[in-house]
């Protein structure tokens, strides 16, 4: 073999080496990535909620991040969980709890408090979770 094939061939194989693992994620599904904080399948998430991290729940209106989750406080004991991220382009929801919706602060898709889409550009809901309470620990799965 030439070195000037060589060195083509090295550099055609050594590219698709690095490339590689960009393409597999990019072609995989998001329950093929692992956990991510996200109780679909593996063991249920809790939240403390007298932890600091969590101190926004102690109102009604707050909400915090767990993982790929948001938690966020209905009421005086009504607690709810949805994924946090937006199904058009993946940036994190917030929750508002004067509208009483979830809206997406990057391109103004907004979801009802049970992940439903009511005003796109988004097309897909958002994942919801159950949520238990027992004491100050809040259990989502």
């Amino acid at each position: 073999m030439e070195r000037k094939n060589f060195l083509k061939n090295f550099a055609v194989g050594g590219s698709i080496l690095l490339a590689s693992p960009m393409l597999f994620n990019a072609c995989s599904k998001d329950e093929d990535m692992g956990n991510n904080n996200d109780p679909g399948g593996s063991s249920p998430i809790t939240v403390d909620l007298t932890a600091s991290a969590y101190a926004a729940l102690g109102t009604v209106g707050g909400y915090a991040y767990k993982g790929n989750i948001m938690v966020f406080r209905t009421g005086e004991n009504n607690y709810l969980a949805l994924s946090k991220i937006c199904t058009h382009q993946g940036c994190d929801v917030t929750y508002s709890h004067a509208d009483g919706n979830v809206p997406c602060p990057c391109h103004g898709s907004k979801y009802t408090t049970a992940g439903v889409v009511i005003n796109g550009p988004a097309t897909a809901n958002l994942k919801k979770y159950s949520v238990s309470k027992n004491g100050d620990v809040l259990t989502i799965s």
